[in-house]
């Protein structure tokens, strides 16, 4: 298991189990150090059971990065209920490491299994992760990132665009 998805792994079973928050390792390896958007999803049965990440960094490494989105797929999800403790060992999880989102021109520079895509209009924004099965088509990837910030599909939206290192 890659060392970023034993890190979510381990803060999800700590906090569903225990109520903590872990701290991360003591020595941080190169790709737990930098600074990125990560999303934290958590599957069942290869069925989606969380999924909570950021657009861009909100805290001072990867690793923190990793624990607080791994605490918010396994409990605040609106999607789900919290993860229960009977619930750990039939999870799987993976981190995405997000690039600095991009502005694009319009739906002809998304690739849906390259590029995921951040819907904006005014205050509302929507993300969608790249290489979701059943996501076939720019089209489809706009109006699903819209539909969860909200956002009508005749609204004004800016587009951007991301790269993601997939860890499983």
């Amino acid at each position: 298991m890659h060392p970023l998805v034993k890190l979510a792994k381990d803060t999800i079973e700590e906090y569903v189990r225990n109520g903590d928050i872990i701290k991360p390792p003591a020595n941080l390896s190169a790709e737990m150090t930098g600074e990125a958007g990560v999303f934290v999803s958590i599957k069942k049965k290869g069925e989606l059971r969380g999924c909570i990440g950021t657009f861009q960094p909100t805290r001072e490494s990867i690793a923190l990065e990793i624990i607080q989105n791994a605490v918010s797929a396994s409990t605040q999800d609106p999607r789900f209920p919290p993860v229960s403790p009977a619930e750990i060992d039939k999870l799987e999880y993976s981190v995405d490491v997000l690039s600095e989102p991009e502005r694009i021109s319009g739906k002809d520079e998304l690739d849906p299994r390259k590029y995921g895509v951040i819907v904006k209009s005014g205050e509302h924004r929507g993300l969608l992760l790249p290489d979701i099965e059943g996501v076939d088509t720019p089209e489809e990837q706009i109006r699903i990132a819209a539909m969860k910030a909200g956002i009508h599909s005749a609204e004004e939206m800016e587009l951007y665009r991301f790269e993601v290192k997939r860890y499983k």
